[in-house]
C-alpha cells in the first residue's frame, strides 16, 4: 500500500519527531564538549565505531538480511563516507572555531543543498518555484548569518561556518546517492548499519595515524558521558526513531526535524556550555526556517485551505 507522505502526524509521531531533534541537536553539544579533549578525527572514530557496535546488535536481534554482494557494499561505503565520515569530520573540526548553536544552523541548509542536488542529478527531484524561493531565502539566511566579517578575510570563524556547510552539502549529495537502496529493497536499518559500518572503517585507521589517540584518551566522567551519548542517543537511537517516524508518517514529515534541531543545539548550549546567542544568528535561522517552510510547502497549503470556506 502506498503512504500518504503528507498524513497528519499522531501525538506519538510528534513526540518522536521532538525527542528526535533533542537528540540531533545533542550531537552538536556532545561534540563541544568532547572537543576540548579530543581531536576531530577521533571523536568521529569513537561516534561511528560505537554505533556500528549498538546498530550490528539491533540488526542480529531483529534477524533482519545483511547484503551479500560486492555491489551493494561499495555503496555502502560511499554513502558512509558521505553520510558519515566526511561531514562529522567536518561539522567536529567547525566547531572548534564556532558554537555548538551557530553550527547547528548551518547545518539545517542540508535541504536547500538537497534540492539543489537531486534537482541536477534526479529526474523526479526537478527545482519548482517553491523550492527556488527556499533556497534563496536559506542563502540570504547564511549570508546574514556570516555576516561582514567575512569581507576582512577568511578568519577561523569564517572556515569554521564554511566547514558546516560543506558538511551540509555532503548530506545532500548523500541523500541523492541513498536513493539506490530503496531500488535495491535493503532496509533502512541495514543501510544505517552499513554506513556507520564502513565510516568507521575509513576513520579509525586516519584517527590513529594521525590523533595518535592513546596520548589522549583519559575518559573522565563528561567526557564518557559525551561519548556515549554521540554515539548511543545521537546515532544509534536517533536513527532508530527517524527509520521509525518515516514509516509512521511519510519521509515528509520526518523531514520535519530540520525546524527543530538547531533550537535543541542552541538551548543545550546557552544553558549547560554558556554559549551566546546573538541576534544576527536570531535572524538568520529565523530567515533559514522561512526558506525551509517555502519549500515544504504545506503551511501554505494550510493556509489557502482554511480561507476556503465554502458557503
Amino acid at each position: 500500500m502506498t503512504q500518504n507522505i503528507n498524513q497528519q502526524m499522531s501525538s506519538l509521531d510528534i513526540l518522536t519527531l521532538i525527542s528526535l531533534s533533542i537528540l540531533w541537536g545533542g550531537s552538536f553539544f556532545f561534540v563541544e564538549v568532547l572537543i576540548d579533549q579530543y581531536a576531530p578525527l577521533t571523536i568521529v572514530a569513537l561516534r561511528v565505531g560505537l554505533a556500528a557496535i549498538g546498530l550490528w546488535a539491533l540488526v542480529v536481534a531483529l534477524g533482519l538480511e545483511v547484503p551479500k554482494s560486492g555491489k551493494h557494499w561499495i555503496a555502502l561505503f560511499v554513502l558512509g563516507l558521505l553520510n558519515n565520515a566526511l561531514p562529522f569530520c567536518l561539522i567536529a573540526w567547525g566547531q572548534t572555531q564556532i558554537s555548538s548553536g551557530l553550527a547547528s544552523i548551518f547545518n539545517a541548509m542540508t535541504p536547500f543543498f538537497t534540492v539543489i542536488v537531486a534537482g541536477a542529478l534526479l529526474a523526479d527531484e526537478r527545482i519548482t518555484t517553491p523550492k527556488l524561493v527556499g533556497v534563496l531565502a536559506g542563502l540570504v539566511g547564511a549570508i546574514v548569518l556570516i555576516g561582514p566579517e567575512v569581507l576582512g578575510g577568511m578568519s577561523g570563524s569564517t572556515l569554521g561556518q564554511l566547514a558546516v556547510m560543506l558538511a551540509a552539502i555532503s548530506y545532500a549529495f548523500a541523500a541523492a546517492y541513498a536513493r539506490r537502496f530503496r531500488a535495491w529493497g535493503i532496509s533502512p536499518l541495514i543501510v544505517a548499519t552499513g554506513q556507520v559500518t564502513t565510516a568507521t572503517l575509513i576513520m579509525a585507521p586516519l584517527a590513529i595515524v594521525i590523533d595518535q589517540p592513546w596520548n589522549v584518551l583519559d575518559m573522565q566522567m563528561a567526557t564518557a558521558g559525551a561519548v556515549i551519548g554521540l554515539s548511543l542517543f545521537s546515532t544509534v537511537i536517533a536513527y532508530v526513531l527517524y527509520f521509525r517516524l518515516i514509516d509512521s508518517a511519510g519521509a515528509t514529515n520526518a523531514a520535519l526535524v530540520t525546524f527543530l534541531i538547531p533550537i535543541s543545539a542552541i538551548l543545550l548550549g546557552v544553558l549547560f556550555l554558556h554559549e551566546a546567542f546573538s541576534i544576527p544568528q536570531a535572524i538568520g535561522m529565523a530567515v533559514i526556517g522561512a526558506g525551509l517552510l517555502i519549500m515544504d510547502g504545506r503551511p501554505w497549503k494550510w493556509l489557502t485551505s482554511s480561507w476556503d470556506v465554502k458557503p
